[in-house]
C-alpha cells in the first residue's frame, strides 16, 4: 500500500507564501478552530430551542411519580442558573487573572475552556432531553388532562389541554436535569481551575485551599438540589445531569491544562510549542511532552508530579 501523502500536502500548505499559507499557519497555532466549533455549537443549540420538540412518552393519570404540583416560582430560575454557573465563574477567572497578572494567553485559554464546557454541556443536555422525552414529576399539573380521560391506561400527550406550549413541551424534558448539568459544568470548571492554580492535589496541601477549591462544587450541588425541591426532576435526573456536567467540565479543562498532579498544573499548554511545521503529531508520552518545554528552561531532573514522600513544603521550618 503506498504511503499517504496527506501529511506532505498539509506541510506544503503551511509552507506556502501568501494568504493560504498564512491562514493555515494561523489556524494551526491559534485557537481559531475552537472558536469556530464553539460558534457551531451555539447555533445548533439555538436551533434546538426553536425548532425541536421532545419525544412524548405515554403516561397514565394514576402514576404518582408525575402527580407533583407545578412550581410557578422556581428557587433557581434559568436566568439565575446562568448567572451562578456562567457569569460568576467568568468574572472570577478575569479577576483572578488581573490580580495575579496571568497574561492574555492564559486568560484567553481559561475563558475559552469555560465557554466550551458550558456550551457543549447545554447542547448535549438538550439533545438528550428531546431524544429521551421523559415526563417530569409535575407533568400532570402542566398537562391538565381533558375530562373523561381514563386514569388506569396509558394515554398520549394529545389529552392535554394546556394552552401554553412552552410549559407543556417542557413537561417531557426531565432527563437529564439541565440546571444540574449546567451548574456542574461551569462551577465544576471553576473548581478545577482553583485546584490547578493553588496546587491542591499535592501532598499536605492546606485545608483552606482545599475548601476554597471545592466550594464551587457545593454551590453546584445546591442548585441541583433546588430542582428536587421544585419537583422539576427526580434524583436520577439530577444525578445524571451532575455527572454529565462534571465530565464535560473535566474534558474541557484537560484540553487546555495539564493534569492536576503535575507540578505545572497552573500553566496551560503552549500550543505554539506543541505544534511544529508538520502539524500536531502523536506524542510518545503525554505528561513528558507537557513538561518538555519547561525541561529545557528549568534544567534536567524536573519531576512530572508531586512525589508522595520526602516532599518539602516551601516556607516550612
Amino acid at each position: 500500500m503506498p504511503p499517504s501523502n496527506s501529511g506532505s500536502s498539509s506541510a506544503s500548505v503551511l509552507h506556502r507564501v501568501g494568504l493560504a499559507g498564512a491562514a493555515a499557519r494561523f489556524y494551526q497555532r491559534s485557537y481559531a478552530g475552537d472558536y469556530l466549533a464553539l460558534g457551531f455549537l451555539a447555533i445548533g443549540w439555538l436551533l434546538i430551542q426553536v425548532f425541536v420538540n421532545p419525544f412524548h412518552r405515554m403516561f397514565s393519570l394514576d402514576n404518582k411519580s408525575i402527580q407533583y404540583p407545578f412550581a410557578v416560582h422556581e428557587r433557581v430560575p434559568v436566568v439565575m442558573s446562568v448567572i451562578y454557573a456562567g457569569v460568576i465563574p467568568f468574572v472570577i477567572i478575569l479577576s483572578w487573572s488581573a490580580m495575579f497578572r496571568s497574561g492574555v494567553q492564559k486568560t484567553q485559554v481559561t475563558v475559552l475552556g469555560l465557554l466550551v464546557a458550558l456550551m457543549l454541556t447545554s447542547f448535549l443536555t438538550d439533545v438528550i432531553k428531546n431524544a429521551v422525552g421523559r415526563p417530569r414529576p409535575d407533568l400532570l399539573s402542566r398537562c391538565k388532562p381533558s375530562r373523561g380521560t381514563a386514569d388506569n391506561v396509558l394515554v398520549a400527550w394529545t389529552v392535554c389541554t394546556e394552552s401554553n406550549q412552552h410549559i407543556l413541551q417542557e413537561g417531557w424534558r426531565s432527563f437529564p436535569s439541565g440546571h444540574s448539568s449546567f451548574s456542574f459544568s461551569g462551577l465544576g470548571y471553576l473548581s478545577l481551575f482553583f485546584c490547578g492554580q493553588m496546587h491542591v492535589i499535592r501532598p499536605w496541601a492546606d485545608l483552606g485551599r482545599c475548601l476554597l477549591a471545592f466550594f464551587p462544587l457545593l454551590c453546584a450541588a445546591l442548585v441541583a438540589i433546588s430542582r428536587l425541591d421544585d419537583y422539576r426532576h427526580d434524583v436520577w435526573d439530577v444525578t445524571c445531569g451532575a455527572l454529565l456536567g462534571m465530565l464535560i467540565s473535566w474534558f474541557s479543562y484537560r484540553r487546555y491544562y495539564p493534569a492536576l498532579r503535575s507540578v505545572r498544573c497552573d500553566a496551560p499548554y503552549d500550543k505554539s510549542e506543541l505544534a511544529g511545521l508538520e502539524g500536531f503529531h502523536r506524542l510518545d508520552d503525554e505528561e513528558q511532552a507537557i513538561l518538555r518545554p519547561y525541561s529545557s528552561r528549568e534544567g534536567p531532573g524536573l519531576e512530572e508530579s508531586y512525589p508522595l514522600e520526602h516532599t518539602e513544603i516551601p516556607g516550612a521550618a
